[in-house]
């Protein structure tokens, strides 16, 4: 009898045991869950810091994705060397770190440049694109020839006039406000007047006239109204005469 109990007493002691030591694997389990709860926004956050210092190392700092070449396109009166050249891109250079603001200046200084567009070209090109400036008229200047656009700006030099140009003479000191008026007529000027046009003699901002190649003289004016002159014109060259001036639409006279 007394060995059933110890027996017994034995088995319980055994089952007690390993209950306590189940429990105590359950709340070491809870205590190391808990733990990780508690640190996993630390190790998440650690994590994320690595990244973003490596991606910036990557970046900002080493040779990977540093410049290696430059790209134009858009050229035809500049060469590609000659965008490359004034735009003076630092090769080696962490293209994160690249200043394109700079680069897209030095490159609008030059005359031939209407704009430019400077633009990371991932992993390690840059991308100038340029769009040159288009010439509208021809300008004497001195004993040479130079090109201007419709906003009045010398650009480049002619050699000799070309055939699809009008030419722009008046005084040597020519304001650019005066050139872009000038170049203002050129432009808003339909084909079939500009096509007459032999050269335009330009004064002052409001004093500017058509020379016909038949020889006739249309006083102009100023830009202002252009499209109504124009029209003026077409019906006023009907009619025989010498000068024709329509430098007030309203009120053109012949003489």
């Amino acid at each position: 009898m007394a060995d059933r109990r110890s027996g017994t007493l034995l088995d319980t002691g055994e089952h007690l045991t390993e209950e306590l030591a189940r429990t105590r694997k359950r709340f070491a389990r809870r205590q190391w869950a808990r733990r990780a709860i508690a640190w996993r926004p630390i190790l998440v956050g650690v994590l994320v810091l690595a990244v973003v210092i490596g991606l910036g190392w990557l970046f900002f700092v080493s040779s990977v994705l540093a410049v290696k070449g430059v790209q134009v396109e858009g050229t035809g009166l500049l060469s590609d060397a000659d965008v490359r050249r004034a735009a003076a891109v630092p090769l080696g250079e962490p293209l994160a770190r690249l200043d394109v603001d700079a680069i897209r200046d030095r490159v609008a200084a030059l005359a031939p440049v209407a704009s430019v567009d400077v633009t990371r070209n991932w992993p390690d090109q840059v991308l100038i694109s340029v769009t040159e400036r288009q010439p509208v008229a021809a300008v004497q200047v001195g004993s040479g020839l130079k090109g201007i656009d419709a906003e009045g700006v010398y650009f480049r030099d002619f050699s000799h006039q070309p055939r699809s140009l009008p030419l722009i003479t008046g005084p040597e000191d020519i304001g650019r406000d005066v050139l872009r008026e000038a170049a203002a007529i050129i432009v808003l000027l339909p084909p079939e007047i500009a096509d007459r046009v032999a050269h335009i003699e330009v004064e002052t901002i409001d004093q500017i006239s058509l020379k016909l190649r038949d020889g006739r003289t249309v006083i102009w004016g100023s830009a202002d109204q252009s499209a109504d002159k124009a029209r003026v014109l077409e019906v006023l060259l009907n009619q025989r005469a010498q000068t024709y001036d329509v430098s007030v639409p309203g009120q053109p006279t012949t003489r």
